[in-house]
C-alpha cells in the first residue's frame, strides 16, 4: 500500500531548479520508494552492493556510460569519490534534475556536497511518516496519537499492517549497527553500543550529559561523543540547541537530544502497548519527543531546515520549543494533558517577561485538547494539528 508523502511536491519543485537533488534520511524511511515513484522514467543504481560501488569508483565514466542521462543514485555515501565525477558532469551539462541522489549518512554526504557540488545540489531530508500523513489514509483515519506513538512512522509498519513491530525494530537495530555503525567506526563491543542507544532513549527530550551517559554505559566520555555523532550522522537522533540571543548569560547552553522516531523510542524503552505507555514514568518525555518530531517533519515538507530551539535558565525556567518568525519568536510548551492551568505555564510567562511581549509573535501550549482556549489572555492552549499550522 502506497502512503502519500507530503514532501513529494518540494522534491519535484527543486528538481526543476538544480541539476542534483540529494534526499537524506534514516534507513527504511522510504527514500528509495519515493524517488523511484516520482522519477519512474529514470535509471536506478544502488551502491549498496560493494561490487557496484567498486565499478563506479574505479572507472566512473565507463560505469555511467551504461545508463541513461537521468539517473537515481542510491546509497551514495558508499562512493564518496563519485562526487567529483558528478561535478564534472554537471559543469559540462547543467540540466536540471539530472542526478537524483539518496543516502543515509549526513556527515559524509554533506562533506562531499560542500567540497564538490556546492551551489549545484539541493539537499532535502525525509523523516519517518508523520501523523498527518497516516491520518490522511482512509484505512487509518481513526488512528489516535497514542496509536501512532506506539508504532512510529516507519512506512513498512503501516503499508504492510501484518508486520510485527517488535520483530521489525529488533531487526532494524541489528541491521543498522551492522551496516551503518560498523561502516563509520570500529565498535569493540556491540552490546555496549546497544546499551548506549537504550540509555540515550531514556534521555530523549532531555539536555545531553556525556559524563552521565559514560558512567551508565561504562565507557569513556570520548566514546560517548563519538557514538552520539554516529547516531546523528545516520539520522537516528537530532538536537535542539538552546536559544540565547539577547536573553542574558544565565542560560543553559547544552543541546537537548531526541530520538527521531517515536515508535523506535518506545521499542528501546520496552513500551509495548497502551498500558505500558500510560503508566510509564517517561510519558511526558515520550510525548514531547513525538510533538517535537512532528514539528520537525512539518518544516521538512517545505524544504526548510528547522529553526527550532529550546530555552532554559539556570534557575529552572524552561520553554520546550522556540522558533523564529520574522524577527520575533514563537514560544511553545508541550504538555501531556487536556486541561492546562495557569500555574503550569510559569516558564512561558517568565520568557515573555524576559524578552518583552512585543517580541513574541505567539506563545502557546501544545496539549491533548480538542479545542483551543486561552490562559491569562496571552497564552493559547491548542492541539498539535493547530500548532503545525503556525509553521
Amino acid at each position: 500500500m502506497w502512503i502519500q508523502r507530503n514532501i513529494a511536491s518540494i522534491i519535484l519543485k527543486v528538481s526543476k531548479q538544480y541539476p542534483v537533488v540529494l534526499l537524506t534520511g534514516a534507513r527504511q524511511v522510504g527514500k528509495t520508494t519515493l524517488l523511484t515513484r516520482l522519477f519512474n522514467e529514470y535509471d536506478y543504481v544502488s551502491f549498496d552492493l560493494p561490487s557496484i560501488a567498486e565499478q563506479a569508483e574505479t572507472n566512473p565514466q565507463l560505469f555511467f556510460s551504461k545508463y541513461n542521462k537521468n539517473i537515481i543514485l542510491d546509497e551514495v555515501q558508499y562512493v564518496p569519490e563519485i562526487f567529483r565525477y558528478l561535478k564534472h558532469e554537471v559543469d559540462k551539462d547543467p540540466q536540471k534534475g539530472r542526478f537524483i541522489l539518496a543516502g543515509s549518512q549526513n556527515f559524509a554526504l554533506m562533506k562531499n556536497i560542500t567540497e564538490s557540488l556546492a551551489g549545484r545540489c539541493a539537499v532535502l531530508q525525509l523523516y519517518p511518516l508523520s501523523y498527518s500523513e497516516i491520518h490522511a489514509v482512509k484505512q487509518y483515519d481513526n488512528t489516535t496519537d497514542i496509536d501512532f506513538i506506539l508504532k512510529g512512522g516507519y512506512p513498512k509498519l503501516w503499508s504492510e499492517p501484518q508486520t510485527v513491530k517488535e520483530i521489525f525494530f529488533s531487526s532494524y537495530i541489528a541491521t543498522y549497527i551492522e551496516r551503518d555503525v560498523r561502516n563509520i567506526i570500529n565498535i569493540g563491543k556491540i552490546r555496549d553500543f546497544e546499551r548506549f542507544f537504550r540509555a540515550l532513549a531514556i534521555r530523549s527530550s532531555q539536555i545531553v550529559s556525556y559524563s552521565d551517559l559514560a558512567r551508565d554505559v561504562g565507557v569513556a566520555v570520548s566514546t560517548i561523543k563519538e557514538w552520539m555523532s554516529v547516531l546523528w550522522s545516520s539520522n537516528q537522533i537530532f538536537f535542539l540547541e538552546p536559544y540565547y540571543r539577547n536573553l542574558g548569560k544565565r542560560l543553559i547552553k547544552s543541546p537537548k537530544v531526541y530520538i527521531t522516531d517515536v515508535g523506535l523510542l518506545c521499542f528501546l524503552l520496552n513500551i509495548k502497548d497502551h498500558d505500558d505507555l500510560m503508566h510509564s514514568p517517561l510519558l511526558g518525555q515520550i510525548w514531547e519527543t513525538y510533538v517535537v518530531c512532528q514539528l520537525m517533519i512539518q518544516y521538512s515538507f517545505k524544504g526548510l531546515k528547522a529553526g527550532m530551539y529550546y530555552w532554559r535558565t539556570r534557575d529552572g525556567s524552561e520553554v520546550d520549543v522556540i522558533m523564529e518568525h520574522g524577527g520575533k519568536i514563537i514560544a511553545l510548551e508541550i504538555k501531556f494533558s487536556e486541561f492546562v492551568k495557569g500555574n503550569e505555564v510559569t516558564s512561558l510567562k517568565n520568557l515573555i517577561a524576559t524578552v518583552k511581549k512585543e517580541h513574541i509573535h505567539y506563545a502557546g501550549v501544545i496539549a491533548r485538547t480538542s479545542h483551543r482556549y486561552t490562559i491569562d489572555d496571552i497564552i493559547n492552549v491548542m492541539p498539535l494539528d493547530e500548532a503545525l499550522e503556525l509553521l
